[in-house]
C-alpha cells in the first residue's frame, strides 16, 4: 500500500495513508448500515470489470473471482501499470457482523498507492450461505491472486491479508487454518495454495463460546447472535462447527506472522478474544504481536465520546505499515 516502478519496502514510509483505509474500512463493522455484497447471476457489473487509470495504478473493479452455485464472488484489484518486478499484494477482507458489508475498492487502490498490489473482496454472508461457505471463499480469492499473479504484477510468495471484526476473523482463520481440507473448498484454482504470509486481525473473534466472558453490547451464545447465524445454528448447540469456526483453533508453530489490535473498551468483541488468540500463538512460537488500544471501544471509536485513544490512529497506521514492511515486503526483496 507511490511510485509504480518502486519496490514496495521503499515506499511504505507513506503508513499515514493507513489512516484513511481504517477509516474506509471502519464502516464496514456495523452490520445493519451495510448492503449486502451478494451478486446474482447475471450481474452486469460484474460481467464488466472496469479500469481506471490513476499515476501509474489501474484498478479493475467487480472482477469475478468464482462462481458458487448461482453467486458470482467479486473482487476489486488495484496494480501497478509496470509490473516488473512482481510486488507482494495485500487482501483486505470486510467486516459487518458476517451478514452485511462489502468490499471497497478506495481501500484496494490505496494499497496500490503504498506500493502493493492491493484487493479488496466480498464472500457469501450468512444470509446467503453457512459456515464454512464463507471461508470457502476467502480461500478462493488468495487462489485466485496467485492464479493471475503475471496478469498483475503480483508475487504470489508474498500475499498479506488484513480485515477487522468479522472481517478480522477471517484473516486470522485463514492465517491459522493453511493447509485445512475442510475449510479450502472446491471452488476453481485449487492447483494454488491459498496460505497467506502475513495477517493484520482488527478486533476479531477468535473462540465463539467465549465472548459472553464479559457481558457486552451483544448475547453471542444466544440463537439470533451473528455468530449463530453464521454457523447456521445456535453456537451452544453445534461446539463442532464452532471448533471449525475458532481461529485459536488451528494455532501451530507453521502460522505466520499475525498482528493484533484491540480496543480495551470494545463491547460488541471483547478484548478477551485477541487475548485468547495472541496467548495462543505466542506458546506456538508464532511471531505475533497484540496492541491494546486505551480509550476505544469497538472499530477504535472513543469512549467515552470525546475521548482520546492510544496508540493514536497515525500511530497505529503506522504500526500497520510497518508490519507488512517487516514481515511482507521485506521479505519479497
Amino acid at each position: 500500500m507511490t511510485s509504480a516502478a518502486g519496490r514496495p519496502s521503499s515506499v511504505i514510509c507513506v503508513g499515514i495513508l493507513f489512516c484513511v483505509a481504517t477509516l474506509f474500512a471502519k464502516g464496514a463493522d456495523a452490520a445493519t448500515n451495510q448492503r449486502s455484497p451478494r451478486q446474482k447471476r447475471p450481474s452486469p457489473r460484474a460481467n464488466q470489470a472496469k479500469r481506471h487509470d490513476r499515476q501509474g495504478i489501474k484498478l479493475e473493479k467487480d472482477v469475478v473471482y468464482a462462481e458458487a452455485g448461482n453467486y458470482e464472488l467479486l473482487l476489486d484489484i488495484a496494480y501497478h501499470e509496470k509490473i516488473d518486478p512482481p510486488r507482494p499484494a495485500i487482501v483486505h477482507i470486510h467486516g459487518g457482523g458476517w451478514r452485511g458489508g462489502s468490499k471497497n475498492s478506495r481501500t484496494a487502490l490505496m494499497y496500490a498507492q503504498m506500493g502493493y498490489v492491493g484487493v479488496s473482496i466480498n464472500y457469501r454472508l450468512s444470509g446467503d450461505a453457512p459456515f464454512p461457505a464463507g471461508v470457502h471463499d476467502c480461500k478462493a480469492a488468495i487462489r485466485w491472486v496467485r492464479a493471475n499473479a503475471a496478469k498483475y504484477g503480483v508475487d504470489p510468495k508474498h500475499i498479506g491479508i488484513i480485515g477487522s471484526s468479522a472481517g478480522g476473523h477471517l484473516c486470522a482463520l485463514l492465517g491459522t487454518s493453511g493447509g485445512d481440507a475442510y475449510l479450502e473448498g472446491d471452488l476453481g484454482n485449487l492447483e494454488y495454495s491459498s496460505r497467506v504470509q502475513c495477517v493484520i486481525d482488527e478486533w476479531g473473534p477468535t473462540d465463539f463460546l467465549r465472548m459472553d466472558d464479559v457481558p457486552g453490547a451483544i448475547h453471542h451464545l444466544g440463537p439470533s447472535s451473528p455468530e449463530s447465524l453464521w454457523i447456521g445454528a445456535p453456537i451452544t448447540k453445534r461446539k463442532d462447527l464452532v471448533r471449525k469456526a475458532n481461529p485459536i483453533s488451528y494455532v501451530d508453530s507453521k502460522d505466520p506472522p499475525i498482528l493484533m489490535i484491540h480496543g480495551e473498551k470494545d463491547r460488541t468483541v471483547i478484548i478477551g478474544q485477541s487475548e485468547l488468540l495472541s496467548a495462543a500463538l505466542r506458546k506456538a512460537g508464532v511471531v505475533a504481536k497484540f496492541v491494546r488500544v486505551k480509550n476505544a471501544g469497538h472499530g477504535l471509536r472513543p469512549t467515552p465520546a470525546g475521548a482520546q485513544i492510544s496508540p493514536n490512529r497515525a500511530q497505529l497506521a503506522k504500526l500497520r505499515a510497518d508490519w507488512f514492511r517487516e514481515h511482507l515486503a521485506k521479505n519479497a526483496d
